[in-house]
């Protein structure tokens, strides 16, 4: 097999991939990241020489992890010594697991809460709580020299909270419970109290490669650190990211400087970038050259570099008739300028609002796909049986799918063992089987539930026997069905129909609609990106009012290849976004 030619790889990459020693890459927008990250696995997974030997690839979001180990497999290449994650799974499964009888308060055993249990509990004790009112979307956290760090920007709120979160781990203690943030607690713990701990992985691992570095916390960096210098240089890292896009600061995101990064892991790292941007036109990259924070020269190297991009700002739309103008500039794209609908991004400051804005899109277009939020009434639950089965349940067995659904096979398979289930089918035999389950319900809840009976039926499990199962189970429906409540009392209705729940985990065929921070790591055509506003973007309670500023813009401009609509909506209090409406930019005529 010709890596590189089936690749394309270009020098910087290919010095990148082939370079014998640990890396810190920095890799603009655009640069072929994913794909010089493909390439280095392959590289290295052809020279394993033992079976208790492994690459960890170590990625910020579940989805990013599903596109490196899609594109390792489509290369033909074995998988079974590749582990690929987020930080939270390889804590749990490599950490966790395997050490936590050395931590009394996991001796006996623990669950993992999900996200819609963890929001009840801390709003059950946010209602007796005096002084500022706080809701659990006040109360994430994070752990910074092993205490938790309120991430609200509301300084006034941080002392409420430190009371909330007191209870809230006791009550996660009393029920045997640990959330995501106790995950990577618990993990820098045990490394740090049982060094043979670190030294022991470090002999597994001959490779560690670090996606986003720039969006890694200080505790994660902690975590895997201690385990490359117990390795004494035995256990390389490949360390990938871009300070200019650092947008997770407030969430405790720590662009690490490589002299830093160095001093914790113990290890001689070389610094080399990925300077060539293959995805947007020269008149973009040049456009937002001017939020960069730093000297990088970014080099157009696209095929469309030499688009005639357009380049608009609206600062004059009244905030009431923003919606319309999102529907001119998406007919526009399609009809005008002949752009895809899967091509297409709509940014906007918050997940609720583009809830609602998603479902008035597709009411007024009704011709069009959307992948956005409020599509479905179940979240991302990710350590939920039951929202690992749903993406088999609600994807069609098609041959770009299988390679996807035969690995949520493996997963399902791999929770049924963890919750006291043996089970004797293989991967695609157990796919196989869930390919012939037919169910004919036309409401997306009602098919769901169905769809799990008959699992439950063919499997021959009674879930009464298996208290985590079941425990999943309920929480799956009671959270769908108090989204479903909760918008029908707002006077909006959920999509109820089940070709709106199987667009969920298609391969993305229509227009997305994301947050700033949502739609990091995607590219788009088109951009139209609204409330461009100061005290939206960014919040007005951030600290970095500047420097996020810039970041942010950077991010929403760096998504595009080849055109970009901006929107400061005029009528609101707030004003235009302060950099964006100073940058005395000669922006295209409107249309």
């Amino acid at each position: 097999m010709d890596q590189f030619s089936l690749l394309k790889l270009n020098d910087e990459q290919i010095l990148a991939a082939n370079y014998p020693g640990s890396v810190f890459l920095t890799a603009c927008p655009g640069s072929g990241k994913t794909r010089t990250l493909t390439y280095k696995i392959a590289v290295e997974l052809q020279k394993i020489s033992s079976h208790r030997e492994f690459l960890v690839a170590i990625t910020y979001t579940h989805r990013a992890a599903d596109e490196i180990m899609e594109r390792v497999e489509n290369l033909g290449l074995e998988t079974k010594q590749l582990w690929v994650g987020t930080i939270h799974s390889f804590c749990l499964e490599w950490i966790l697991k395997p050490y936590s009888i050395y931590v009394p308060r996991l001796q006996s055993g623990f669950n993992l809460i999900n996200q819609p249990d963890a929001d009840a509990i801390l709003d059950d004790i946010c209602k007796d709580l005096n002084g500022p009112k706080i809701t659990s979307l006040d109360c994430g956290y994070f752990f910074q020299n092993d205490k938790p760090v309120p991430i609200s920007s509301d300084k006034e709120k941080h002392e409420s909270i430190k009371l909330v979160l007191k209870k809230y781990f006791r009550t996660l203690r009393k029920t045997r419970k640990i959330d995501f943030e106790l995950i990577l607690y618990f993990a820098a713990k045990l490394l740090r109290e049982h060094p043979p701990i670190a030294s022991a992985l470090s002999a597994l691992f001959r490779l560690v490669l670090i996606d986003e570095y720039q969006d890694t916390k200080e505790i994660q960096y902690q975590i895997v650190c201690s385990i490359f210098k117990a390795g004494l240089g035995k256990t390389k890292a490949f360390i990938v990211g871009d300070p200019n896009q650092a947008i997770f600061k407030t969430l405790g995101g720590y662009p690490i400087e490589v002299q830093h990064f160095r001093e914790l892991s113990g290890l001689a790292i070389t610094e080399l970038s990925l300077v060539q941007n293959y995805r947007s036109s020269s008149k973009i990259i040049d456009y937002y050259a001017h939020f960069s924070l730093s000297n990088v020269n970014v080099v157009a190297a696209s095929e469309d570099k030499d688009y005639p991009s357009l380049i608009t700002y609206n600062t004059t739309i009244s905030a009431k008739f923003v919606e319309d103008e999102i529907v001119r500039l998406v007919r526009y794209s399609m009809n005008d300028l002949n752009i895809q609908q899967s091509q297409i991004c709509i940014i906007g400051p918050q997940w609720q609002s583009l809830a609602q804005l998603t479902r008035r899109l597709m009411a007024r277009l009704p011709q069009c796909d959307f992948d956005g939020p409020g599509m479905v009434p179940f979240g991302r639950e990710l350590d939920n049986f039951w929202y690992k089965l749903s993406k088999i349940c609600l994807s069609e067995p098609a041959p770009d799918m299988y390679i996807r659904r035969l690995r949520w096979s493996s997963e399902v398979l791999s929770a049924l063992n963890i919750e006291g289930f043996k089970c004797s089918h293989s991967k695609s035999e157990l796919l196989k089987l869930l390919n012939k389950i037919k169910i004919h319900e036309k409401k997306g809840m009602a098919y769901l539930t169905s769809y799990f009976e008959e699992f439950l039926c063919a499997m021959k499990i009674d879930i009464d026997h298996f208290p985590g199962l079941k425990n999943h189970y309920l929480s799956f429906f009671e959270h769908a069905n108090r989204k479903i409540e909760r918008a029908k009392k707002d006077g909006n209705e959920l999509l109820e129909n089940i070709e709106s729940f199987k667009r969920v985990f298609r391969p993305r065929t229509g227009i997305t609609i994301s947050t700033i921070h949502g739609v990091k790591g995607a590219e788009f055509d088109n951009i139209i990106a609204y409330s461009l506003l100061q005290g939206v973007v960014p919040h007005y309670k951030d600290p970095e009012q500047l420097q996020s500023a810039n970041k942010l813009l950077y991010v929403i401009m760096s998504r595009a290849r080849k055109n970009i609509f901006l929107i400061s909506e005029a009528g609101k209090r707030n004003p235009p976004t302060f950099i964006l409406k100073n940058y005395n930019h000669q922006y295209s005529l409107p249309f």
